[in-house]
C-alpha cells in the first residue's frame, strides 16, 4: 500500500479479508478499480463489496480496463474521494489505474506540480498526464 496524501492511499490487488485490517487503519472507503475477470487469481468484487459493506466502508466498483480512461470514471473518482468521510483506500492490480484515476479527479482541484509530485512521492510517474492536469 502506498500512501498518496493524507485521503487517499492506493495498492495492488486486495482480497475479502483484508478489509477488517484497512478499516483498522482507518480507511472509510474502498474504490475497486480493477475490471472483473482481470486475472484468474483476483478475488471476486463483489466478495470485497460484501465485506466492505459488512465493516461499515464505503465501497466503489469503477473499473478502468484495456478500454481506457473515460470523464464518467474521472467523475465517479472524484465524486467517491469528495463522498467519503476518511481515508480512501483505491486498488487495480499495481495501483498504477488508481493512481491516475485519483490524478485526473484532482485536475482543476491541485496544481498539475502538486499531483505529480504527490503521485512521485508514492511511487508512481504521472508526468505524461501534465497536460491533462493543468487548471486550462
Amino acid at each position: 500500500m502506498k500512501r498518496i496524501n493524507d485521503h487517499i492511499s492506493v495498492s495492488g490487488q486486495i482480497q475479502p479479508e483484508d478489509i477488517a485490517a484497512l478499516k483498522a487503519q482507518g480507511f472509510t472507503t474502498i474504490i475497486n478499480n480493477r475490471p472483473e475477470g482481470e486475472s484468474p487469481d483476483q478475488p471476486d468484487g463483489a466478495e470485497i463489496e460484501a465485506a466492505a459493506r459488512a465493516a461499515g466502508l464505503g465501497y466503489y466498483a469503477i473499473p478502468l480496463g484495456r478500454e481506457g480512461v473515460s470523464p464518467a470514471m474521472v467523475e465517479a473518482t472524484k465524486a467517491a474521494l469528495e463522498g467519503s468521510n476518511g481515508p480512501v483506500l483505491a486498488f487495480c492490480r499495481s495501483g498504477t489505474r488508481s493512481t491516475t484515476l485519483w490524478a485526473l479527479s484532482q485536475a482543476g482541484e491541485l496544481d498539475a506540480g502538486e499531483i505529480i509530485a504527490q503521485a512521485a512521492e508514492a511511487g508512481y510517474d504521472m508526468s505524461h498526464l501534465a497536460g491533462h492536469l493543468s487548471r486550462d
